[in-house]
């Protein structure tokens, strides 16, 4: 089969059925363009296809371009770091230690695994595509903060909006400091130091 003949469809190889092997394919292509994108590098179309050892018929079958790619590897990016939060801090009642858990998850994701940070939050040149996504997705972080923040304070929703802005733009940059090495702490120290930030927020909250 050559490069440019259509993609079988619907057989099972290997015990995975079309859909499955597309998906695996499409999730190698993403985790290719996480590679680069985290690492810095502008995306192509030829280096994310030699990156995931697959051939540009299989990067056409998933995305129409390379701007397809790279909005899907955000679109990753943020599901894993929103999810993973979301999750930890959903089912905490006390407002302390749902603060910390919010933290402590997106902290613990991005020094486990830099290139999601460097992503969300990096100002090098090659991530510049995602400046109009990440206005976006501090509206959805910043959501969040507000849904979590309506359980503790009997405020109105504008009120919360703006501090969950101010602590979402603050939160991002303190992250981008200290992945790029300009803050030298442990991690255990950037969630004691930002929780407890966070929390020194609270009373102007409540005075909304």
């Amino acid at each position: 089969m050559t490069d440019t003949e259509p993609v079988p469809r619907g057989r099972v190889y290997g015990g995975q059925g079309g859909d499955e092997r597309r998906a695996e394919r499409r999730a190698q292509l993403i985790e290719a363009g996480l590679d680069m994108l985290g690492g810095g590098e502008a995306v192509s179309v030829r280096g994310v296809c030699k990156k995931s050892g697959l051939t540009t018929r299989y990067f056409y079958e998933s995305f129409a371009d390379r701007s397809a790619l790279e909005n899907a590897v955000y679109d990753h990016v943020v599901e894993v770091l929103a999810g993973n939060a979301w999750d930890a801090v959903a089912p905490v009642d006390d407002e302390k230690a749902a603060v910390r858990a919010g933290i402590e998850s997106i902290v613990r994701d991005v020094a486990a695994d830099p290139r999601l940070g460097h992503v969300m939050f990096s100002a090098s040149p090659a991530l510049q595509v995602f400046a109009q996504r990440r206005i976006e997705s501090t509206r959805m972080f910043a959501g969040l903060v507000t849904r979590k923040a309506a359980d503790f304070y009997d405020v109105e929703q504008p009120g919360l909006d703006l501090v969950a802005h101010f602590v979402v733009g603050g939160f991002a940059q303190a992250l981008t400091a200290w992945l790029t090495g300009t803050v030298e702490l442990d991690e255990s120290d950037v969630v004691d130091t930002c929780t407890e930030l966070l929390l020194s927020l609270a009373p102007a909250t409540g005075s909304l």
